[in-house]
């Protein structure tokens, strides 16, 4: 029996073939038989598969790939027609995505309500004017110019008809209209990414600014200006100049901790310059509800970013900040604090304590776009209703990036899909990652995998069609498999954070062991985070830009100008 199992497995029968190779099967060939097959062997294939590949051989497989694009090997084939690609969103995912993806193959059509591609990573520096908005931002357009955009919002997905639902607003002189129209696909490619969780806290949507797009960055910048302006108009009370001086940043993690360490620089460099006399009215408050901060980070790593934040002033510019204390800090951390309620003028926690602000600043959680939720809803009981109990609200996708319920013709990565046998972190390293992955697989043709026979979504196959190329082969060595596409892996490269007056936070991973991590700190720490924020820019016009704006703030400080501002008499 197990010579007969082997036999299967290895040489691969009729009846195997037949499965992983979806031709007309023979009259009397039992459904049943097929499906034992698919069953006792396929199954065990695609374990093999899809199990982790040796971290050696990943490394040999990820420089493997960079030398067939050096060679200008392209693992590609000709095709009768093209098939219709809609990818929604223009997040980090779908960049990497439209950047590597073969337009002779396919037509592209992206619809985002957003023209341009964000460099997320950099918005803090943009909410005090480190970075200039426009420096990092990129046209999608440019990003690959063969793709056709619409600037529009998905609100519905049919994944029966293949129709996508859209909706956009056309203004003409005063008046606006909003438009529906809808559009067909072959294949659909979902990356809208998050929103920001408020866990449903009152008054956060209303009274908190977020930290996701250009405007939110935009409305920061103007409120912290506005929160001097107004704490300088003379009829204004001391209580009243500390409570509109009192920034308030709920959340600890990496995008909070780098606000208020920019934030800090701010007031520190520029604040001081402007409104020396205000200073003393400062306070940076930043509200967690865990025991510590930056949690994906190494504890002693965590420890230094506390140590920086709460480092005494080094605002010193006239002597009438010189008379400070000397122990005068900016910035105070309040851990194990939740938020209970944001009204427009003070925060109220869990303990009972009120802290009232000038400005609050939400940091804490990302949740599913309702274009998500709507989708999970449209495929309906099965797969996708089931594995929602692990990814609460993201697209559940297998490990080649297709969202299971579906026949495979939608395919997900980034903030908005989790494959729920192996969890990843929501960040732009994972969604770029994945959104260059899938280009590979469209570029190689190998996404049809629908079984007719026995209704499963079956492995992604690989194309005989297509040129082995290295990376192919060291591939099928580490999967012990030459039919089945290697699915998706995560290349760990480590987290980076700044903490402020020139210093940072670096955990590089160099396996995937966690005592196998470089750790740096301070001004080296500081030195890599520039130089790797600089060279993910996705274009020299990008890098030449912050490179400048870099040297200008601190050659002559950061913008305060207002421009929000319009005067009524």
């Amino acid at each position: 029996i197990e010579e007969v199992e082997e036999s299967l497995v290895l040489e691969v029968t009729d009846e195997v073939d037949e499965v992983t190779a979806p031709v007309p099967v023979e009259v009397g060939v039992d459904k049943d038989t097929i499906n034992n097959v698919y069953d006792k062997n396929l199954e065990k294939e695609i374990k093999r598969a899809i199990k982790p590949r040796a971290y050696p051989l990943f490394l040999l497989e990820k420089a493997a790939t960079i030398i067939d694009e050096l060679a200008s090997r392209k693992d590609t084939f000709k095709v009768q027609t093209k098939e219709k690609v809609l990818v929604l969103g223009t997040g980090w995912g779908s960049a990497a995505f439209l950047k590597d993806i073969d337009t002779s193959m396919y037509d592209i059509t992206v619809i985002s309500p957003r023209n341009y591609f964000l460099f997320t990573p950099m918005l803090a520096g943009a909410s005090v004017g480190t970075v200039e908005y426009r420096s990092i931002t990129e046209p999608i357009r440019e990003i690959n110019r063969n793709v056709d955009y619409l600037e529009a919002t998905a609100t519905d997905i049919d994944p029966r008809k293949r129709i996508v639902t859209c909706q956009n607003v056309v203004c003409e002189g005063n008046s606006c209209v909003i438009e529906d129209f809808e559009v067909e696909y072959d294949r659909l490619v979902v990356g809208v990414g998050a929103q920001t969780n408020t866990f449903g806290i009152p008054g956060v949507r209303e009274n908190c600014c977020f930290l996701k797009q250009i405007d939110d960055a935009r409305k920061i910048r103007n409120s912290i200006v506005n929160c001097f302006e107004r704490a300088n108009i003379p009829s204004m009370s001391e209580e009243e100049k500390s409570r509109a001086l009192t920034f308030v940043v709920i959340g600890a993690g990496p995008t909070g901790i780098e606000f208020a360490s920019e934030l800090r620089d701010f007031i520190e460099q520029d604040g001081a310059k402007y409104y020396p006399e205000l200073i003393k009215y400062v306070s940076i408050k930043i509200i967690e509800a865990t025991n510590t901060v930056l949690a994906p980070f190494d504890k002693s790593l965590q420890e230094a970013a506390i140590e920086q934040l709460l480092k005494p002033s080094s605002a010193r510019y006239d002597e009438r900040i010189s008379q400070l204390p000397s122990d005068f800090t900016l910035t105070e951390l309040l851990l194990e604090s939740g938020v209970k309620e944001v009204k427009e003028t003070a925060v109220y926690l869990n303990n009972g304590n009120e802290i009232p602000y000038g400005l609050s600043v939400w940091a804490a959680g990302n949740g599913p776009l309702p274009i998500t939720l709507q989708l999970i809803e449209n495929i309906g009981e099965g797969e996708q209703a089931d594995a929602q109990n692990i990814s609460r609200g993201r697209l559940a996708i297998d490990p080649w990036c297709r969202v299971l319920g579906t026949d495979g013709t939608i395919l997900s990565f980034g903030d908005c899909s989790c494959n729920t046998d192996n969890f990843l972190p929501a960040t732009a390293q994972v969604a770029s990652q994945q959104g260059a992955y899938l280009a590979r697989l469209f570029g190689k043709g190998i996404l049809d995998a629908k079984e007719e026979l026995t209704g499963k979504l079956l492995p992604v196959l690989r194309n005989k069609e297509v040129s082995v190329g290295f990376a192919d082969r060291i591939t099928a060595f580490a999967t012990q498999s030459s039919d089945i596409a290697a699915p998706f892996q995560f290349l760990n490269l480590g987290i980076l954070a700044y903490t402020g007056s020139g210093t940072a936070l670096s955990q590089l991973q160099v396996t995937p062991k966690e005592s196998n991590r470089l750790k740096g700190k301070g001004t080296i720490g500081f030195g890599l985070w520039r130089s790797v924020y600089l060279s993910k820019q996705v274009s020299l016009r990008n890098r030449a830009l912050v490179l400048t704006d870099w040297l200008k703030a601190q050659v002559f400080g950061r913008d305060i100008t207002r421009l929000d501002y319009t005067y009524k008499p």
